[in-house]
């Protein structure tokens, strides 16, 4: 498990380098994400330690929204002056991404006849 989490890490380092040093707009560990399924895909496949460090810790997922949830109630009465804008924000955004899918699948059932 060592193995496999010093794999993920350093992958995640990779990417907040990556992004303090070019003043990229995305996260460091969506870069790092990136790359690691870059260097699994030119690999071929996901070795098995770092397969059961990823089992592992997706079976803890759910404690990773423990700080957002605590954020959530820190700034509860923002939200609250705030709910419109963020009901708004929610509504759109959800739409938006609703058909921007519907569109990418017609493109691509469109482009497999």
């Amino acid at each position: 498990m060592i193995a496999g989490l010093t794999i993920l890490l350093l992958f995640q380092l990779a990417g907040e380098v990556l992004a303090h040093l070019f003043a990229l707009p995305l996260p460091g560990p969506v870069i790092g994400m990136a790359l690691l399924f870059i260097a699994l895909a030119l690999r071929g496949g996901v070795p098995a330690f770092l397969g059961q460090t990823s089992t592992s810790l997706l079976s803890h997922l759910s404690l990773l929204f423990i700080p957002a949830g605590v954020g959530v109630m820190l700034h509860f009465q923002r939200i609250a002056n705030e709910w419109l804008a963020i009901a708004c924000a929610l509504v759109i955004s959800t739409a938006v991404t609703l058909a921007v899918t519907a569109w990418t699948l017609r493109l691509l059932q469109r482009s497999k006849r």
